[in-house]
């Protein structure tokens, strides 16, 4: 049994009070079955009730793994600007299936893609003093690979860059 520091051991929660709430949870954002078994396992579910959960869940479309992921592709990629690898590899520690994940990065346009790791390496390259200077190149490489681009493409936008 699991303990809370203040109250002493945690009660698991009834199984119609965890699925209320991961209704409640998934009207509000999109979430994965992955996410959800997780906190299902944190409020001491059984695994067979929080099979059950999530079924009536995934039949009642509260929970997609596939409109998750591409809602999590766009939103990554629009407004934290990552990468493909570094999407791919939230996904799938959020245990989405690999190919729901490449379903999902298919929708990133190419030019768009592209269009943004420029953009990036550009307003890094402008807090830089030499862009040019290998140790600032390899500064740039390393930014853009820890947003998750590939690195064949960051070498080709750094070689556009010049």
């Amino acid at each position: 049994m699991a303990f809370s520091r203040k109250f002493g051991p945690k009660k698991p929660l009834e199984p119609a009070r965890a699925l209320l709430r991961l209704e409640e949870l998934c009207a509000r954002s999109e979430h994965c079955e992955g996410e959800l078994r997780e906190k299902l396992r944190k409020w001491l579910v059984s695994e067979e009730d929080a099979d059950t959960i999530l079924s009536s869940l995934r039949r009642r479309r509260y929970v997609d793994d596939e409109r998750f992921a591409r809602a999590y592709v766009r939103d990554k990629f629009r407004f934290d600007h990552w990468g493909r690898r570094k999407i791919e590899l939230t996904l799938r520690r959020k245990r989405v299936d690999a190919d729901v994940i490449a379903d999902a990065l298919e929708e990133i346009d190419a030019d768009d893609y592209m269009a943004m790791l420029r953009k990036l390496l550009a307003y890094k390259a402008r807090s830089l003093p030499d862009a040019e200077a290998y140790e600032n190149r390899v500064k740039l490489m390393r930014f853009a690979i820890g947003r998750g681009f590939e690195p064949q493409l960051v070498v080709k936008a750094l070689d556009l860059m010049k």
